[in-house]
C-alpha cells in the first residue's frame, strides 16, 4: 500500500512539473506574423536571440501580408505582425485591430542574370540600352505585371522609363517574385526583375542593376507589436544584430 501511495504521488507530482513546465513555455512563447519574404531573415533573427534567451520560443507563421492580416482580423493570436506593404498595416489600423505602427525595412527592385553571364552592370535609368542588354529574342523574367506585386513595381517603375510597351513582347511572365528568379536560375530567361532579397539568397544569380527608387512606390515592410508581452523580441527587431542580418539579406533597413 505504502508503495502504490509513494507512486501515486510521483505521478502526481511529475503531472504537476509537466503542466508547470507547459504554463511556462506557453507564457514565453511569442508569436510573429510576418510576410512570406522575410522568412530567411527572421528565422536567422530568431536564432540569434535565442542565444540569450533561452526560455523563449519564437514561433512564426508566413505567408503573404494580406492572408496575415486577414486571419487576425478574425481572431489568430498574433504577437506582432510584419508586412510586406502599408497597405495590410493600414486595413488593421482602419479596422481598429493595431494602433500604431512603424516602417522597419525597405527593399529594392534589381535587375538580376545568371553568375556566369557577361553581363556585369547596368546602370538603369532613361537612358539604357535595353535592346544591347536584352537582345531581341531573349526574355524577361518579371511577376506577372497585372496582379503579382513585384510585377507591379517593375511596371511602375518601367513605364516610368518609358520602356514597358517596349519590352512586353519579351515578358516571360510569373505567378510570384521567386518564380521570376527561378526562370533565370534555369536560364529560361536572359534576366529577370525580382527584389534584392530574393536574389540575396540564390547563388545561381546575380543583381547587375538596381532600379531607381523615384521610379516605382517604395517597397516598405511596416512591424507593429499587437500584444506587450512581446515587446523584447520587437525592440530586437531594432537592434545592431538585427540589423545585420536584416542587411544580408538585401533589405535596406531604416534605422
Amino acid at each position: 500500500m505504502r508503495n502504490r501511495m509513494k507512486k501515486i504521488s510521483i505521478f502526481i507530482i511529475a503531472i504537476t512539473t509537466l503542466i508547470s513546465t507547459f504554463t511556462t513555455q506557453a507564457l514565453e512563447k511569442v508569436t510573429v506574423f510576418a510576410a512570406a519574404s522575410l522568412t530567411n531573415a527572421m528565422q536567422d533573427i530568431a536564432s540569434e536571440y535565442k542565444t540569450d534567451h533561452e526560455n523563449v520560443d519564437i514561433v512564426f507563421s508566413f505567408a503573404s501580408s494580406s492572408v496575415l492580416a486577414k486571419q487576425i482580423q478574425q481572431g489568430a493570436p498574433a504577437d506582432i505582425f510584419m508586412s510586406a506593404d502599408q497597405k495590410w498595416m493600414t486595413y488593421l489600423i482602419e479596422n481598429k485591430l493595431v494602433k500604431d505602427k512603424e516602417d522597419l525595412l525597405k527593399n529594392a527592385l534589381v535587375l538580376i542574370a545568371l553568375v556566369q553571364s557577361k553581363l556585369d552592370k547596368v546602370e538603369i535609368d532613361v537612358n539604357t540600352n535595353w535592346s544591347e542588354i536584352l537582345p531581341k529574342g531573349e526574355r524577361l523574367a518579371i511577376g506577372d505585371p497585372d496582379h503579382v506585386p513585384a510585377g507591379l513595381y517593375a511596371k511602375e517603375s518601367l513605364t516610368h522609363l518609358g520602356v514597358f510597351d517596349k519590352l512586353a513582347p519579351q515578358f516571360a511572365s510569373a505567378s510570384n517574385v521567386r518564380d521570376a528568379l527561378m526562370l533565370v536560375e534555369r536560364s529560361e530567361a536572359a534576366l529577370g526583375i525580382v527584389y534584392s532579397t530574393d536574389a540575396k539568397v540564390s547563388n545561381k544569380v546575380k543583381i547587375v542593376g538596381v532600379f531607381p527608387d523615384e521610379t516605382f512606390t517604395s517597397i516598405e515592410y511596416p512591424v507593429t507589436l499587437l500584444k506587450p508581452e512581446a515587446k523584447d523580441f520587437y525592440q530586437y527587431l531594432k537592434s545592431p544584430q538585427a540589423k545585420t542580418i536584416f542587411e544580408k539579406y538585401g533589405f535596406v533597413t531604416k534605422w
